[in-house]
């Protein structure tokens, strides 16, 4: 039988804070409403991170979350005694003696410390390649074009290089493209290589390939009903911060797009930890900030969770944050006139008995202790309890070099990610009929004087370049004219990959 409730930690308002401790705790069914942890840097966030991760972990539910310290791969090792962690503990009426790990698969960009976690260039979109690479609104519409171009003729682009040829073939095609598609410019597909050439140096051509991670992968649960944490190695990722916020957002778009509806299940189907989360609105444009709030809005109905972790509530958009339903509030510093301001924003964010002052908890807490308000049965905000949070059972910190390769050891997926593959694409169809195009060239005898250009018929016009390859793509595709690629809200592909 499942838990109706996950507990978060134990409130008291008194000054002694171990007396007449209550629980506070997560309605699970209500886990799919979002959430938020916030807090200054050192005071605790991330181990609040590691105790509500493991406590979904408990219940059967598969985590993602991301690792960008380094000090979460302690998650898949049991913890063990500690004097601060046993004070606490002690003070909570909480067993000093029940330490386990987690079921944990480790997941790399960089394919180092997890598995490769990889998508194509296809199911990330225009949208948010462009986001990636910082492009203009007129170098987006260029790229927009050549994924138009290579949807429409079936093509794939899995990888870097097949993006830089199609990008190619559109400069080289450009007159007979721009009757349907619209101008292509040198200089902007100029423009785009070289940013390509700048994302390829950051560490992302590494990113993307084949084979792409499987959304089920993410989904599993052991031989005891306990569901695995992805942790997802973030410490070197995390300096490259446009490829880290991407691949986020792309996660989050695959979710929303692939998953079935489930409406209101008992327990999330997955929940998603987001760390500085910041940066996936940093630099942003309202046009994809709107989209993000609307995949938020509905992601839950899949049954997935969203909890952003971030210093503070102000760092997240109103229309995503008005999303959030579960909020964890750590301790705020307030030195300047700016913190002071976003200090009280934090506070009026919760819903308030009057018993004690809400925006003067917020900067008298300590480490590990916070703001807890969670959505009741109803669906309704909770009164904004002040509480100690429970510590994790599983390690705090990292884990050791040979216990995460021990665990590499035993994870179910490393046969099916760890060799990377390059099938036919883009790139080597068009490297195909280039050659094909110079041996014709070649064979053919070149006239010994130039004859005068013959009158254009009357009649239709002679095929252009396109339309020839969508003929010839509607002739090989068949009975499979259903199964056209079609691009979700963020730009990923669904339903006909």
């Amino acid at each position: 039988m499942v838990e109706k409730n996950i507990l978060l930690g134990y409130a008291t308002q008194d000054k002694a804070r171990t007396e007449g401790v209550y629980p506070v705790c997560l309605d699970l069914k209500r886990a799919n409403r979002h959430g938020l942890i916030a807090g200054a840097t050192g005071t605790g966030k991330t181990v609040t991170l590691q105790a509500l991760a493991e406590s979904f972990s408990q219940q059967g539910v598969p985590v993602f979350l991301a690792d960008v310290k380094g000090d979460i791969s302690g998650i898949s090792q049991p913890g063990k005694p500690h004097p601060k962690v046993n004070e606490r503990l002690q003070a909570l009426g909480l067993p000093v003696d029940q330490w386990r790990g987690c079921p944990t698969v480790f997941w790399d960009l960089y394919g180092k410390q997890g598995h490769p976690i990889r998508a194509t260039i296809s199911d990330m979109g225009p949208v948010l390649l462009s986001r990636l690479m910082g492009l203009n609104e007129i170098q987006e519409g260029v790229l927009n074009i050549a994924f138009a171009v290579a949807d429409d003729n079936g093509m794939l682009l899995l990888d870097l290089k097949d993006l830089r040829a199609m990008l190619r073939h559109v400069a080289e095609a450009s007159a007979e493209l721009s009757s349907l598609y619209g101008n292509v410019s040198s200089s902007s597909v100029g423009a785009i290589q070289r940013r390509l050439l700048v994302l390829e140096r950051s560490g992302a051509k590494k990113f993307f390939g084949e084979p792409m991670l499987e959304l089920e992968d993410l989904m599993q649960v052991d031989d005891q009903g306990v569901g695995y944490v992805n942790v997802l190695v973030a410490n070197k990722l995390i300096h490259e911060p446009a490829v880290y916020s991407t691949l986020l957002l792309w996660l989050m778009s695959e979710l929303f797009e692939n998953l079935p509806e489930v409406g209101d299940p008992e327990k999330p189907k997955l929940v998603v930890f987001f760390d500085e989360a910041h940066l996936m609105f940093k630099n942003t444009p309202r046009s994809l900030i709107d989209k993000i709030e609307q995949v938020v809005r509905l992601i839950r109905s899949k049954g997935v969770g969203i909890y952003f972790i971030s210093q503070s509530p102000g760092d997240i958009p109103d229309s995503v944050l008005g999303q959030l339903g579960n909020r964890v509030q750590h301790a705020l510093r307030a030195f300047t006139p700016r913190e002071q301001k976003a200090v009280k924003t934090a506070a009026q964010t919760f819903r308030s008995d009057k018993s004690f002052s809400v925006q003067d908890a917020i900067g008298e807490m300590g480490v590990g202790e916070a703001l807890v308000s969670t959505l009741m049965a109803n669906g309704s905000p909770s009164f904004v309890k002040r509480a100690l949070v429970k510590p994790p059972v599983s390690r705090i910190g990292a884990a050791r070099k040979a216990e995460i390769s021990a665990v590499m050891m035993e994870s179910p997926h490393g046969d099916k990610y760890d060799t990377a593959v390059d099938r036919e694409s883009a790139f080597e169809k068009l490297a195909s009929r280039a050659e094909a195009a110079a041996r014709a060239a070649a064979e053919k005898k070149l006239p010994r004087k130039r004859t005068p250009a013959a009158p254009k018929p009357r009649g239709r016009p002679r095929q252009g370049l396109v339309e020839t390859f969508a003929k010839s793509v509607v002739r090989s595709l068949g009975g499979r004219a259903g199964r056209a690629l079609v691009r979700g809200i963020l730009g990923s592909l669904f339903k006909g990959r």
